[in-house]
Parts: structure tokens; sequence; C-alpha cells
């Protein structure tokens, strides 16, 4: 399974209909299994597993809320990410590598946006604890998923005044703190895979004076899906079919940094030591709080100071 794949893609500010369309033509070229990412295809998926009840369709960072159904659909099977895991071992590291002023750019507050960024706060203040560091953290939402002047401007503002890493989480919102950061001899954290390839290809053409990349807070979005279709191939389909899969560490390497050479542009901050507090969100020793209510902030020691920002 796997071997014949094929990208259906709608532009950036599709409608539901786009996305219906998009996914009526796999329907007619002949696909069997729809994946289909992003919370914006909760209602197009509500229409397509009644329309197509013979199709199977994945839905990555989609959920019964978002589909908007009394339950999830027969055929349609829900893959959610534990992101605080993942914000808190960047925050953490980011905070373990001396780093003592940092920025949380997320693009709108939805509940993996929120949850990537209060696990970012958890693992920063854990860190300053750690070390009896004081830290600030400039937490701000761009209410979009890409960059432009006003939020470039916005982080020009933070990096001139001593901000020395973002956390940039929401699509090509990114593209504003990379802007920003590198007028400043400033640094990015990216978001859902390891961005550092942006960073490279930068610096290759000419584009980036050095990599902006520090890490990325990653979840396991291909390792997800892939472990989805060896169910489909192996007729296990009606054992995730109509649920919920929410993978963190608990169930395996589905949150993390990326650890390659190439990738780890740490000054202090191990493998070892990222390796161990990785292991000690996996045994259950540390908890994050998957909270992902706007309304209701984390709690942080004394060594920690939040600046949220409406």
């Amino acid at each position: 399974m796997g071997d014949d794949c094929q990208y259906y893609i709608p532009s950036s500010e599709a409608s539901d209909e786009e996305r219906e369309t998009k996914i009526r033509e796999a329907v007619n070229d002949g696909a069997d299994v729809i994946v289909c990412v992003g919370y914006l295809y909760g209602a197009s998926l509500a229409w397509a597993a009644d329309q197509y009840p013979d199709v199977k369709f994945i839905a990555i960072d989609v959920t019964q809320g978002d589909i908007g159904t009394d339950s999830i659909p027969a055929n349609c099977y829900c893959i959610t990410f534990k992101e605080e895991q993942a914000g808190y071992l960047a925050g953490y590291a980011i905070a373990k590598d001396g780093k003592t002023k940092l920025g949380f750019l997320g693009g709108m507050a939805v509940p993996a946006v929120i949850r990537y960024g209060y696990g970012f706060v958890q693992g920063a203040d854990a860190a300053a604890q750690e070390l009896g560091t004081n830290i600030d953290i400039n937490y701000f939402y761009g209410g979009q998923f890409y960059g432009d002047a006003n939020i470039t401007s916005r982080m020009e503002g933070w990096y001139s005044n001593g901000t020395q890493a973002v956390f940039a989480c929401g699509g090509g919102i990114y593209t504003s703190a990379v802007e920003a950061a590198l007028k400043a001899n400033g640094y990015v954290i990216g978001v859902d895979v390891d961005q550092n390839y942006i960073g490279v290809k930068g610096v290759a053409d000419g584009s980036f004076a050095y990599n902006p990349f520090i890490t990325s807070a990653m979840k396991g979005l291909s390792e997800a899906v892939n472990t989805a279709l060896s169910d489909i191939e192996a007729g296990e389909w009606g054992d995730i079919a109509a649920s919920n899969g929410n993978f963190g560490l608990e169930d395996g390497d589905y949150i993390g940094l990326p650890t390659a050479e190439d990738s780890w542009n740490f000054e202090t901050f191990t493998v070892d030591e990222y390796e161990a507090v990785k292991e000690k969100i996996k045994s259950g020793e540390i908890v994050v709080d998957n909270n992902s209510d706007d309304a209701t902030k984390p709690t942080v020691s004394e060594f920690t100071t939040v600046n949220y920002i409406q």
C-alpha cells in the first residue's frame, strides 16, 4: 500500500467547496483511501464520509468536533498528536541551551497551536527552575497561518528588544519570524516537521546570511499515517475506524526534536540531555498539561515571566 499515491492540493485559502472538489477528484481517479490534513477539512469530511461510504478517510489533526457529527463517521479515522509534549521539549531545550528571552508566535488560537505553546512555556519553565535562571517569554497569536508585514514588524520589535529565539507555530507564519530574526542575529524554532532545511536552503541560495533554525518541535505525521495504512493493509481497519488515535511519546517516537547532526544547532544542550528528558515524559515521570483552552494559562514558577499579548 502507498505505491500508488497522488496529491490533490487545494489553494492556501480554499473553501469547504474546493476541498470537497479535491476529494471528489481523488475518488473519481480511483482512490479508496484518502488522507486529509488539517482541521479545516472537518466540514468537508462530514460530507465526504456520507457521500463515499466505501472510501476510507484518514484525517490528520482533525477531531470529531471539527467534523461536527455526533460521532466520528464509520469510514473515518482521526489522528491527533500530543503537541504539548513537542512544545515542552523545545522549550526545555532552548532554555537549557542558555536562551533566557524567548518568544512564542502562534498562528490561530486553535487547540493544536495552543497545546504547542503551553507545552513550550511549561518546558522552558522547568529548565529555568533547574538552572535557577529567570526567563522571559513573549506570547502572541497572529490570527492567521501566514506571515505578513505587520507580524514581521512585531517580530522585529521582539528581537530588537532582546528576544533570542521565537517558536514560530502556525503554517507559513514562520516567514515573519525568520525575516525578523535574520535582521537581528536571532533564532527560530520550527514546528511540525524538521524545518532546518529551510535555513540550509536559504544559506545555499544566498538569501540567508546564516541558518536561523535551532531546532523544530516535531510530530510524527508520516509515522502515524504509515501505521494507519499498515493497519488497513493487514485487514485491521475495523480496529481503528470511527476512532481518534491521539499519539504521544507513550505510544512511540511520534513526538520529538530532530537529532540529526545537521539539524542539531544548540550550543550547549546535548542529545543525551534531550533523550533523558524525553524518556521522563515517555515514562510518565514528567506529565505535560495538555490544556487547550486559550483562557486558561499554564502555571509557571517565579523564575518565568510570560507576557501574553493580545
